[in-house]
């Protein structure tokens, strides 16, 4: 007999355990990030751990039409930019970002020591994410949304065509 009980199906992550992938793009971009919430039962809410260098950012300013994002801060300090505006954070802190244009974010790590946080989004799909300060979005799907293959596309704004082109 198979025990398909909760319990056997449900998995823990440790923060302290999670497998990290480096990411680098000089000079600005650097960040060590795993996977909180991949294979397990999660299909809702997606959750990272992220740590950025002194001095580097892990991803670019960015807003999203669809996700809410979370970030706590575990370990170290440094600056949230969003909507222009340049916030310290510290360790402890909670941040809150709705969707929409109003709060385009970046988490910055302003300081001489390690930045470690924790990511948590909803994985609303589909999803557009919008890049202000290189004109450029990026709009893409789950993979596997109904039995349809994933779909990315990352273009610069205003590069468009027109609907019928290419069309017979």
């Amino acid at each position: 007999m198979t025990d398909n009980s909760p319990k056997k199906n449900f998995i823990i992550r440790n923060i302290n355990e999670i497998e990290l992938d480096n990411f680098e793009r000089s000079p600005l971009y650097a960040s060590h990030g795993g996977s909180l919430t991949e294979g397990t039962q999660a299909s809702k809410l997606g959750a990272s751990i992220d740590c950025v260098p002194p001095g580097k950012r892990a991803v670019p300013y960015h807003f999203h039409y669809s996700q809410e994002e979370m970030f706590i801060v575990i370990n170290g300090s440094g600056t949230l930019r969003i909507a222009g505006d340049m916030i310290p954070i510290k360790e402890g802190d909670v941040i809150c970002i709705p969707p929409g244009d109003k709060y385009p974010h970046q988490i910055i790590n302003t300081s001489n020591e390690m930045l470690r946080y924790v990511s948590i989004s909803t994985m609303e799909s589909p999803e557009i994410c919008e890049y202000p300060d290189s004109n450029k979005y990026l709009a893409k799907t789950k993979s596997d949304v109904n039995g349809m293959k994933q779909f990315r596309a990352m273009n610069f704004m205003g590069e468009g065509v027109d609907y019928w082109e290419n069309e017979p």
